[in-house]
Protein backbone atom coordinates (compact mmCIF):
# COMPACT_ATOMS: atom_id res chain seq x y z
CA UNK A 1 0.00 0.00 0.00
CA UNK A 2 2.91 2.90 0.74
CA UNK A 3 4.27 1.92 -2.53
CA UNK A 4 1.23 2.09 -4.51
CA UNK A 5 0.62 5.73 -2.58
CA UNK A 6 4.15 7.38 -3.11
CA UNK A 7 3.36 8.13 -6.75
CA UNK A 8 -0.14 9.59 -5.37
CA UNK A 9 1.61 11.79 -3.52
CA UNK A 10 4.24 12.96 -5.25
CA UNK A 11 1.76 13.95 -8.01
CA UNK A 12 -0.28 15.73 -5.16
CA UNK A 13 2.69 17.39 -3.87
CA UNK A 14 3.81 18.44 -7.56
CA UNK A 15 0.52 19.86 -8.64
CA UNK A 16 0.38 22.00 -5.11
CA UNK A 17 4.10 22.94 -5.76
CA UNK A 18 3.31 24.06 -9.48
CA UNK A 19 0.11 25.93 -7.93
CA UNK A 20 1.87 27.88 -5.59
CA UNK A 21 4.68 28.99 -7.90
CA UNK A 22 1.77 29.73 -10.29
CA UNK A 23 0.54 32.27 -7.82
CA UNK A 24 3.43 33.45 -7.03
CA UNK A 25 4.41 34.54 -10.97
CA UNK A 26 0.52 36.05 -10.87
CA UNK A 27 1.17 38.59 -7.82
CA UNK A 28 4.74 39.23 -8.89
CA UNK A 29 2.96 39.95 -12.68
CA UNK A 30 0.59 41.92 -10.68
CA UNK A 31 2.68 44.20 -8.41
CA UNK A 32 5.29 44.71 -11.83
CA UNK A 33 2.35 46.00 -13.96
CA UNK A 34 0.96 48.22 -11.21
CA UNK A 35 4.85 49.75 -10.63
CA UNK A 36 5.39 50.27 -14.21
CA UNK A 37 1.75 52.03 -14.33
CA UNK A 38 3.08 54.57 -11.92
CA UNK A 39 6.86 55.07 -12.86
CA UNK A 40 4.89 56.48 -16.25
CA UNK A 41 2.49 58.56 -14.59
CA UNK A 42 5.31 59.94 -12.18
CA UNK A 43 7.49 61.03 -14.99
CA UNK A 44 4.22 62.79 -16.63
CA UNK A 45 3.53 64.46 -13.84
CA UNK A 46 7.14 65.85 -13.37
CA UNK A 47 7.59 66.44 -16.90
CA UNK A 48 4.88 68.78 -16.79
CA UNK A 49 5.71 70.29 -13.35
CA UNK A 50 1.98 69.57 -12.14
CA UNK A 51 1.30 69.34 -8.21
CA UNK A 52 0.94 66.86 -5.75
CA UNK A 53 -2.85 66.45 -5.44
CA UNK A 54 -2.99 66.28 -9.64
CA UNK A 55 -0.38 63.65 -9.29
CA UNK A 56 -1.80 61.63 -6.14
CA UNK A 57 -5.05 61.24 -8.62
CA UNK A 58 -3.18 59.51 -10.80
CA UNK A 59 -1.68 57.23 -8.37
CA UNK A 60 -4.75 56.82 -6.78
CA UNK A 61 -6.40 55.74 -10.38
CA UNK A 62 -3.69 53.13 -10.66
CA UNK A 63 -4.15 51.99 -6.97
CA UNK A 64 -8.09 51.78 -7.04
CA UNK A 65 -7.92 49.39 -9.78
CA UNK A 66 -4.96 47.27 -8.26
CA UNK A 67 -7.16 46.76 -5.09
CA UNK A 68 -10.12 46.10 -7.10
CA UNK A 69 -8.62 43.60 -9.73
CA UNK A 70 -5.80 41.70 -7.77
CA UNK A 71 -5.70 42.60 -3.91
CA UNK A 72 -4.82 44.37 -0.62
CA UNK A 73 -1.31 43.57 -0.71
CA UNK A 74 -0.80 44.58 -4.50
CA UNK A 75 -2.26 47.67 -4.03
CA UNK A 76 -0.12 48.40 -0.89
CA UNK A 77 2.97 47.46 -2.89
CA UNK A 78 1.78 49.43 -5.95
CA UNK A 79 1.31 52.45 -3.27
CA UNK A 80 4.48 52.34 -1.26
CA UNK A 81 6.09 51.92 -4.78
CA UNK A 82 4.04 55.57 -6.00
CA UNK A 83 5.47 57.06 -2.56
CA UNK A 84 8.75 55.92 -3.58
CA UNK A 85 8.38 57.18 -7.39
CA UNK A 86 7.10 60.39 -6.39
CA UNK A 87 9.97 61.19 -3.66
CA UNK A 88 12.54 60.49 -5.79
CA UNK A 89 11.24 62.80 -9.13
CA UNK A 90 10.57 65.55 -5.78
CA UNK A 91 14.21 64.75 -4.53
CA UNK A 92 15.62 64.92 -7.94
CA UNK A 93 13.81 68.55 -8.44
CA UNK A 94 14.71 70.17 -5.16
CA UNK A 95 18.05 69.22 -6.32
CA UNK A 96 18.18 70.97 -9.28
CA UNK A 97 16.02 73.74 -8.46
CA UNK A 98 16.63 74.01 -5.02
CA UNK A 99 12.20 74.65 -4.29
CA UNK A 100 11.09 72.35 -2.31
CA UNK A 101 11.71 72.05 1.63
CA UNK A 102 13.04 68.24 2.41
CA UNK A 103 11.15 67.94 5.54
CA UNK A 104 7.63 69.35 4.14
CA UNK A 105 8.14 66.80 1.27
CA UNK A 106 9.12 63.65 3.60
CA UNK A 107 5.76 64.66 5.17
CA UNK A 108 3.69 64.88 2.02
CA UNK A 109 5.10 61.70 0.97
CA UNK A 110 4.09 60.19 4.08
CA UNK A 111 0.48 61.56 4.50
CA UNK A 112 0.05 60.67 0.57
CA UNK A 113 1.63 56.90 1.59
CA UNK A 114 -0.71 56.33 4.67
CA UNK A 115 -3.99 57.81 1.85
CA UNK A 116 -3.20 55.35 -0.34
CA UNK A 117 -3.08 52.30 1.80
CA UNK A 118 -6.26 53.07 3.72
CA UNK A 119 -7.72 53.51 0.65
CA UNK A 120 -6.15 50.20 -0.90
CA UNK A 121 -7.26 48.47 2.55
CA UNK A 122 -10.86 49.98 2.02
CA UNK A 123 -11.36 48.91 -1.77
CA UNK A 124 -9.80 45.63 -1.66
CA UNK A 125 -12.11 44.69 1.55
CA UNK A 126 -15.50 45.78 -0.23
CA UNK A 127 -14.11 44.40 -3.35
CA UNK A 128 -13.22 41.01 -2.09
CA UNK A 129 -16.54 41.37 0.10
CA UNK A 130 -18.76 42.11 -3.72
CA UNK A 131 -16.52 38.96 -4.83
CA UNK A 132 -17.53 36.91 -2.32
CA UNK A 133 -21.16 37.93 -2.15
CA UNK A 134 -21.27 37.29 -6.25
CA UNK A 135 -19.60 33.67 -5.45
CA UNK A 136 -22.21 32.93 -2.80
CA UNK A 137 -24.60 33.99 -4.85
CA UNK A 138 -24.04 32.08 -7.55
CA UNK A 139 -23.08 29.06 -5.50
CA UNK A 140 -27.08 29.08 -3.59
CA UNK A 141 -28.00 29.34 -7.69
CA UNK A 142 -26.62 26.06 -8.38
CA UNK A 143 -27.61 24.32 -5.63
CA UNK A 144 -31.40 25.82 -6.20
CA UNK A 145 -31.20 24.37 -9.32
CA UNK A 146 -29.72 21.13 -8.41
CA UNK A 147 -32.65 20.60 -5.76
CA UNK A 148 -35.02 21.92 -8.36
CA UNK A 149 -33.79 19.11 -10.80
CA UNK A 150 -33.31 16.77 -7.75
CA UNK A 151 -37.04 17.58 -6.64
CA UNK A 152 -38.34 16.86 -10.11
CA UNK A 153 -36.99 13.62 -11.23
CA UNK A 154 -38.16 12.70 -7.71
CA UNK A 155 -41.56 12.87 -8.22
CA UNK A 156 -41.55 11.54 -11.90
CA UNK A 157 -39.89 8.29 -10.22
CA UNK A 158 -41.45 4.80 -10.45
CA UNK A 159 -42.47 3.98 -6.90
CA UNK A 160 -43.56 0.11 -8.39
CA UNK A 161 -40.09 -0.81 -7.05
CA UNK A 162 -37.72 0.29 -4.20
CA UNK A 163 -36.92 3.62 -4.13
CA UNK A 164 -33.47 3.34 -2.55
CA UNK A 165 -31.25 2.45 -4.97
CA UNK A 166 -32.56 5.02 -7.61
CA UNK A 167 -32.41 7.62 -4.86
CA UNK A 168 -28.92 7.02 -3.80
CA UNK A 169 -27.98 7.23 -8.00
CA UNK A 170 -29.81 10.60 -8.45
CA UNK A 171 -27.96 12.42 -5.56
CA UNK A 172 -24.78 10.97 -6.89
CA UNK A 173 -25.50 12.69 -10.60
CA UNK A 174 -27.22 15.60 -9.66
CA UNK A 175 -24.81 16.89 -7.19
CA UNK A 176 -21.77 15.44 -8.38
CA UNK A 177 -21.05 13.94 -5.46
CA UNK A 178 -18.12 11.57 -4.62
CA UNK A 179 -19.99 8.69 -3.26
CA UNK A 180 -23.55 8.28 -1.39
CA UNK A 181 -25.39 6.07 1.19
CA UNK A 182 -28.84 5.80 2.42
CA UNK A 183 -30.33 3.47 5.02
CA UNK A 184 -33.76 2.62 5.04
CA UNK A 185 -34.59 1.27 7.97
CA UNK A 186 -37.90 0.01 7.38
CA UNK A 187 -36.65 -2.66 4.76
CA UNK A 188 -33.32 -2.34 7.07
CA UNK A 189 -31.66 -1.80 3.59
CA UNK A 190 -28.42 -0.04 2.12
CA UNK A 191 -28.18 1.57 -0.87
CA UNK A 192 -25.18 3.06 -1.84
CA UNK A 193 -23.65 4.94 -4.85
CA UNK A 194 -19.87 5.69 -6.12
CA UNK A 195 -16.95 4.68 -3.65
CA UNK A 196 -16.67 3.96 0.21
CA UNK A 197 -13.46 3.65 1.38
CA UNK A 198 -15.16 1.80 4.48
CA UNK A 199 -18.00 -0.09 5.10
CA UNK A 200 -21.03 2.50 4.19
CA UNK A 201 -23.75 -0.17 5.32
CA UNK A 202 -21.86 0.75 9.21
CA UNK A 203 -21.48 4.35 8.66
CA UNK A 204 -25.33 4.81 7.68
CA UNK A 205 -26.39 2.50 10.04
CA UNK A 206 -24.54 4.06 13.16
CA UNK A 207 -25.75 7.54 11.39
CA UNK A 208 -29.83 6.32 12.07
CA UNK A 209 -28.81 4.33 15.36
CA UNK A 210 -27.09 7.46 17.30
CA UNK A 211 -28.93 10.22 15.43
CA UNK A 212 -25.62 12.11 14.18
CA UNK A 213 -26.10 14.90 12.05
CA UNK A 214 -23.08 16.56 10.92
CA UNK A 215 -20.85 18.14 8.20
CA UNK A 216 -17.12 17.67 7.88
CA UNK A 217 -15.31 19.99 6.18
CA UNK A 218 -11.59 17.87 6.05
CA UNK A 219 -13.32 14.95 5.00
CA UNK A 220 -16.24 16.32 2.19
CA UNK A 221 -18.27 14.17 4.87
CA UNK A 222 -22.02 14.99 5.13
CA UNK A 223 -24.49 12.99 7.68
CA UNK A 224 -28.21 13.25 7.93
CA UNK A 225 -31.08 11.27 9.68
CA UNK A 226 -33.92 10.69 7.24
CA UNK A 227 -37.03 11.74 9.45
CA UNK A 228 -40.84 12.05 9.02
CA UNK A 229 -41.85 14.73 11.35
CA UNK A 230 -40.09 13.72 14.56
CA UNK A 231 -39.95 9.71 13.23
CA UNK A 232 -36.68 8.08 12.33
CA UNK A 233 -36.97 6.60 9.32
CA UNK A 234 -33.05 6.14 8.01
CA UNK A 235 -30.32 7.65 7.03
CA UNK A 236 -28.22 9.49 4.13
CA UNK A 237 -24.13 9.70 3.71
CA UNK A 238 -22.46 11.66 1.17
CA UNK A 239 -19.18 12.50 0.52
CA UNK A 240 -18.38 15.48 -1.62
CA UNK A 241 -18.95 19.60 -2.27
CA UNK A 242 -22.46 20.37 -0.74
CA UNK A 243 -22.80 22.75 1.86
CA UNK A 244 -24.97 22.05 4.85
CA UNK A 245 -28.38 23.32 3.32
CA UNK A 246 -28.27 21.10 0.57
CA UNK A 247 -27.48 18.12 2.86
CA UNK A 248 -30.38 19.14 4.74
CA UNK A 249 -33.00 19.54 1.99
CA UNK A 250 -31.35 16.17 0.32
CA UNK A 251 -32.50 14.49 3.27
CA UNK A 252 -35.99 15.66 3.09
CA UNK A 253 -36.52 15.24 -0.09
CA UNK A 254 -35.42 11.72 0.36
CA UNK A 255 -38.10 11.19 3.16
CA UNK A 256 -40.47 12.41 2.04
CA UNK A 257 -39.71 9.71 -1.47
CA UNK A 258 -40.06 7.39 1.04
CA UNK A 259 -43.56 8.30 2.61
CA UNK A 260 -44.74 8.39 -0.85
CA UNK A 261 -43.41 5.10 -1.86
CA UNK A 262 -45.08 3.64 1.12
CA UNK A 263 -48.51 5.33 0.50
CA UNK A 264 -48.35 3.93 -2.84
CA UNK A 265 -47.77 0.42 -1.95
CA UNK A 266 -50.14 0.70 1.05
CA UNK A 267 -52.92 2.28 -1.59
CA UNK A 268 -52.17 -0.92 -3.78
CA UNK A 269 -52.04 -3.23 -1.53
CA UNK A 270 -55.80 -1.64 -0.49
CA UNK A 271 -56.94 -1.86 -3.84
CA UNK A 272 -56.07 -5.48 -4.22
CA UNK A 273 -57.59 -6.46 -1.44
CA UNK A 274 -60.61 -4.80 -2.10
CA UNK A 275 -60.73 -6.19 -5.89
CA UNK A 276 -60.48 -9.61 -4.28
CA UNK A 277 -62.70 -9.03 -2.14
CA UNK A 278 -65.32 -8.10 -4.88
CA UNK A 279 -64.35 -10.77 -7.03
CA UNK A 280 -65.54 -13.19 -3.65
CA UNK A 281 -68.45 -11.58 -2.94
CA UNK A 282 -69.94 -11.56 -6.65
CA UNK A 283 -68.64 -15.45 -6.88
CA UNK A 284 -70.28 -15.99 -3.44
CA UNK A 285 -73.19 -14.25 -4.34
CA UNK A 286 -73.54 -16.32 -7.84
CA UNK A 287 -73.05 -19.50 -5.87
CA UNK A 288 -75.67 -18.74 -3.16
CA UNK A 289 -78.08 -17.62 -5.92
CA UNK A 290 -77.26 -21.16 -7.82
CA UNK A 291 -77.68 -22.97 -4.36
CA UNK A 292 -81.33 -21.46 -4.06
CA UNK A 293 -82.91 -23.62 -6.60
CA UNK A 294 -81.85 -27.12 -5.93
CA UNK A 295 -82.11 -26.17 -2.10
CA UNK A 296 -85.56 -25.62 -2.70
CA UNK A 297 -86.13 -28.77 -4.40
CA UNK A 298 -84.39 -30.76 -1.93
CA UNK A 299 -86.87 -29.69 0.90
CA UNK A 300 -89.69 -29.67 -1.53
CA UNK A 301 -88.84 -33.50 -1.66
CA UNK A 302 -88.79 -34.35 1.63
CA UNK A 303 -91.33 -32.70 3.26
CA UNK A 304 -93.17 -34.63 0.51
CA UNK A 305 -91.56 -37.50 1.61
CA UNK A 306 -92.43 -37.46 4.95
CA UNK A 307 -96.22 -36.18 4.19
CA UNK A 308 -97.21 -39.63 2.08
CA UNK A 309 -96.48 -41.77 5.29
CA UNK A 310 -95.51 -45.19 5.25
CA UNK A 311 -92.30 -44.92 6.01
CA UNK A 312 -90.17 -47.03 8.25
CA UNK A 313 -88.73 -45.90 11.43
CA UNK A 314 -85.03 -45.37 9.38
CA UNK A 315 -86.32 -44.02 6.06
CA UNK A 316 -88.04 -41.42 8.62
CA UNK A 317 -84.61 -40.79 10.08
CA UNK A 318 -83.22 -39.93 6.94
CA UNK A 319 -85.76 -37.89 5.62
CA UNK A 320 -85.92 -35.62 8.61
CA UNK A 321 -82.10 -35.53 8.64
CA UNK A 322 -81.88 -34.56 4.90
CA UNK A 323 -84.69 -31.73 5.91
CA UNK A 324 -82.51 -30.56 8.80
CA UNK A 325 -78.83 -30.33 6.74
CA UNK A 326 -81.32 -28.66 3.86
CA UNK A 327 -82.23 -26.04 6.45
CA UNK A 328 -78.57 -25.62 7.86
CA UNK A 329 -77.46 -24.87 3.71
CA UNK A 330 -80.57 -22.55 2.93
CA UNK A 331 -79.52 -20.38 5.97
CA UNK A 332 -75.76 -20.56 5.17
CA UNK A 333 -76.87 -19.35 1.97
CA UNK A 334 -79.39 -16.65 3.11
CA UNK A 335 -76.41 -15.06 5.01
CA UNK A 336 -73.64 -15.34 1.63
CA UNK A 337 -76.76 -13.45 -0.21
CA UNK A 338 -77.22 -10.88 3.11
CA UNK A 339 -73.31 -10.54 2.78
CA UNK A 340 -72.79 -9.89 -0.68
CA UNK A 341 -75.89 -7.50 -0.77
CA UNK A 342 -75.06 -5.58 1.83
CA UNK A 343 -71.35 -5.41 0.68
CA UNK A 344 -72.40 -4.08 -2.75
CA UNK A 345 -74.86 -1.51 -0.69
CA UNK A 346 -77.86 -3.31 -2.46
CA UNK A 347 -79.93 -3.12 0.68
CA UNK A 348 -82.12 -0.01 1.34
CA UNK A 349 -82.31 1.04 4.61
CA UNK A 350 -86.14 0.75 5.50
CA UNK A 351 -86.35 2.49 8.65
CA UNK A 352 -89.47 2.94 11.01
CA UNK A 353 -90.15 2.58 14.71
CA UNK A 354 -89.69 -0.66 16.44
CA UNK A 355 -90.47 -2.11 20.05
CA UNK A 356 -87.38 -3.59 21.42
CA UNK A 357 -88.80 -6.17 23.27
CA UNK A 358 -91.13 -7.25 20.88
CA UNK A 359 -87.63 -7.41 18.57
CA UNK A 360 -85.95 -9.47 20.64
CA UNK A 361 -88.62 -11.67 21.51
CA UNK A 362 -88.68 -12.28 17.88
CA UNK A 363 -85.41 -13.26 17.49
CA UNK A 364 -85.54 -15.52 20.81
CA UNK A 365 -88.46 -16.89 19.71
CA UNK A 366 -86.54 -17.81 16.25
CA UNK A 367 -83.58 -19.29 18.29
CA UNK A 368 -86.23 -21.50 20.38
CA UNK A 369 -84.38 -24.65 19.48
CA UNK A 370 -80.65 -23.61 19.63
CA UNK A 371 -81.62 -21.98 22.66
CA UNK A 372 -82.96 -25.10 24.76
CA UNK A 373 -80.04 -26.11 26.78
CA UNK A 374 -79.29 -22.22 27.55
CA UNK A 375 -81.08 -19.82 29.71
CA UNK A 376 -82.05 -16.24 28.74
CA UNK A 377 -82.43 -13.18 30.55
CA UNK A 378 -83.38 -9.91 28.79
CA UNK A 379 -82.68 -6.91 31.04
CA UNK A 380 -84.45 -3.34 29.63
CA UNK A 381 -84.47 -0.46 31.18
CA UNK A 382 -87.45 0.78 29.76
CA UNK A 383 -90.14 -2.05 28.60
CA UNK A 384 -91.49 0.70 26.24
CA UNK A 385 -88.32 1.45 24.55
CA UNK A 386 -88.84 2.01 21.01
CA UNK A 387 -85.63 2.28 18.13
CA UNK A 388 -86.45 3.72 14.76
CA UNK A 389 -84.61 1.30 12.85
CA UNK A 390 -84.60 -1.15 10.19
CA UNK A 391 -86.87 -4.78 11.75
CA UNK A 392 -85.08 -6.76 8.85
CA UNK A 393 -81.27 -5.95 9.45
CA UNK A 394 -81.39 -5.15 13.65
CA UNK A 395 -83.21 -9.09 13.78
CA UNK A 396 -79.97 -10.25 11.98
CA UNK A 397 -77.70 -8.56 13.74
CA UNK A 398 -79.16 -9.81 17.18
CA UNK A 399 -79.07 -13.37 15.62
CA UNK A 400 -76.24 -13.21 14.80
CA UNK A 401 -74.72 -12.07 18.46
CA UNK A 402 -77.37 -14.69 20.26
CA UNK A 403 -76.24 -17.25 17.81
CA UNK A 404 -72.51 -17.10 18.26
CA UNK A 405 -73.44 -16.64 22.10
CA UNK A 406 -75.08 -20.10 21.94
CA UNK A 407 -72.36 -21.75 19.82
CA UNK A 408 -69.07 -20.82 22.51
CA UNK A 409 -70.80 -20.12 25.86
CA UNK A 410 -70.99 -22.90 28.42
CA UNK A 411 -73.58 -25.39 28.21
CA UNK A 412 -76.39 -24.82 30.74
CA UNK A 413 -75.24 -21.24 31.37
CA UNK A 414 -77.48 -18.08 31.02
CA UNK A 415 -77.01 -16.06 28.09
CA UNK A 416 -78.02 -12.28 29.04
CA UNK A 417 -79.24 -9.76 26.40
CA UNK A 418 -79.80 -5.76 27.50
CA UNK A 419 -80.65 -3.04 25.83
CA UNK A 420 -80.03 0.45 27.37
CA UNK A 421 -80.01 4.20 26.21
CA UNK A 422 -76.82 6.17 26.55
CA UNK A 423 -76.51 9.60 24.85
CA UNK A 424 -78.13 9.78 21.45
CA UNK A 425 -77.21 5.91 21.30
CA UNK A 426 -79.47 2.90 22.21
CA UNK A 427 -76.94 0.08 23.28
CA UNK A 428 -77.88 -3.68 22.77
CA UNK A 429 -75.35 -6.01 24.49
CA UNK A 430 -75.07 -10.00 24.22
CA UNK A 431 -73.42 -11.54 26.87
CA UNK A 432 -72.19 -15.17 27.62
CA UNK A 433 -69.81 -17.12 29.40
CA UNK A 434 -67.23 -19.04 27.54
CA UNK A 435 -63.16 -19.01 26.42
CA UNK A 436 -61.86 -15.57 26.22
CA UNK A 437 -61.29 -13.62 23.31
CA UNK A 438 -57.54 -12.68 22.90
CA UNK A 439 -57.42 -9.09 22.82
CA UNK A 440 -55.41 -8.89 19.55
CA UNK A 441 -57.98 -10.59 18.05
CA UNK A 442 -61.06 -8.30 19.17
CA UNK A 443 -60.91 -6.20 15.96
CA UNK A 444 -60.66 -8.70 13.51
CA UNK A 445 -63.33 -11.28 14.78
CA UNK A 446 -65.81 -8.38 13.19
CA UNK A 447 -63.75 -9.49 9.63
CA UNK A 448 -65.60 -11.90 7.38
CA UNK A 449 -64.48 -15.16 7.54
CA UNK A 450 -61.81 -14.81 10.42
CA UNK A 451 -62.44 -17.04 13.38
CA UNK A 452 -60.47 -16.81 17.06
CA UNK A 453 -58.16 -19.20 17.78
CA UNK A 454 -59.67 -19.54 20.63
CA UNK A 455 -62.83 -20.82 19.54
CA UNK A 456 -62.46 -21.85 15.91
CA UNK A 457 -61.70 -25.78 17.22
CA UNK A 458 -65.05 -25.71 19.39
CA UNK A 459 -68.01 -24.88 17.05
CA UNK A 460 -68.27 -25.33 13.09
CA UNK A 461 -69.26 -21.79 11.39
CA UNK A 462 -67.65 -20.04 8.25
CA UNK A 463 -67.07 -16.09 10.18
CA UNK A 464 -69.71 -14.54 8.23
CA UNK A 465 -72.32 -14.15 10.71
CA UNK A 466 -70.30 -10.98 12.86
CA UNK A 467 -69.11 -9.29 9.41
CA UNK A 468 -72.95 -9.49 9.15
CA UNK A 469 -73.50 -7.56 12.50
CA UNK A 470 -71.29 -5.27 11.49
CA UNK A 471 -72.41 -4.02 8.69
CA UNK A 472 -75.85 -4.05 9.78
CA UNK A 473 -75.15 -1.72 12.53
CA UNK A 474 -73.17 0.41 9.99
CA UNK A 475 -75.73 0.54 7.94
CA UNK A 476 -77.68 2.34 10.51
CA UNK A 477 -74.79 4.61 11.73
CA UNK A 478 -73.41 2.65 14.32
CA UNK A 479 -70.32 0.91 15.48
CA UNK A 480 -69.80 -2.76 16.85
CA UNK A 481 -67.11 -3.53 19.77
CA UNK A 482 -66.74 -6.72 22.11
CA UNK A 483 -65.12 -7.22 25.95
CA UNK A 484 -64.02 -10.52 27.11
CA UNK A 485 -62.06 -11.92 29.58
CA UNK A 486 -61.61 -15.07 31.42
CA UNK A 487 -63.56 -14.52 34.42
CA UNK A 488 -66.05 -12.16 33.87
CA UNK A 489 -67.70 -13.98 30.11
CA UNK A 490 -67.69 -12.38 26.62
CA UNK A 491 -69.87 -9.48 25.43
CA UNK A 492 -70.72 -7.99 22.67
CA UNK A 493 -72.21 -4.54 21.95
CA UNK A 494 -73.86 -3.00 19.10
CA UNK A 495 -74.59 1.45 19.55
CA UNK A 496 -77.02 2.10 17.04
CA UNK A 497 -77.51 6.14 17.06
CA UNK A 498 -80.95 7.68 17.78
CA UNK A 499 -81.09 11.24 16.83
CA UNK A 500 -79.37 10.76 13.58
CA UNK A 501 -82.22 8.28 12.53
CA UNK A 502 -85.19 10.36 14.09
CA UNK A 503 -84.04 12.79 11.47
CA UNK A 504 -84.18 10.82 8.96
CA UNK A 505 -87.28 9.74 9.32
CA UNK A 506 -88.83 13.24 9.70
Amino acid sequence: MPEASNPVRIILFGSLARGSGLKALLFVLQCALGIIGVILAAALAHSFDWLLPVAALIYLAIVVPTALLCGFWQAVIVSLSAVVVHSFFTARQALFHLAADPANTITDNAVTLVAFVLIALVVSRLSARVNRNAQQAETRGEEMRDLYEFTRRTLAMNLHSEPGQQLAELVQEIFALEAVVIFDADLHQTYQAGFWNQDPQDLAQNVYYFETADDDPVSGIGRRVLRLGAVPIGSVVVRGDTSPMTNNAIASLIATTFDRYRAFVNESHIETERRTEQLRATVLDNLAHAYKTPLTAIRAASTGLGEMGRLSAPQSELVALIDEQAAVLNELTNRLLTTARLDADEVALRAAPVGVRSLIDEVVSGLKERLASMKVSVQLEDEKLELCCDRQLMRALLTQYIDNACKYSIYGTTISIGVARAHAETIFSVHSLGSEIPPAERERIFDRYYRSSMSSHRAAGTGIGLAVAKRAAQMHGGHVWVSSSQTEGTTFFAAIPTAVLQRSFS
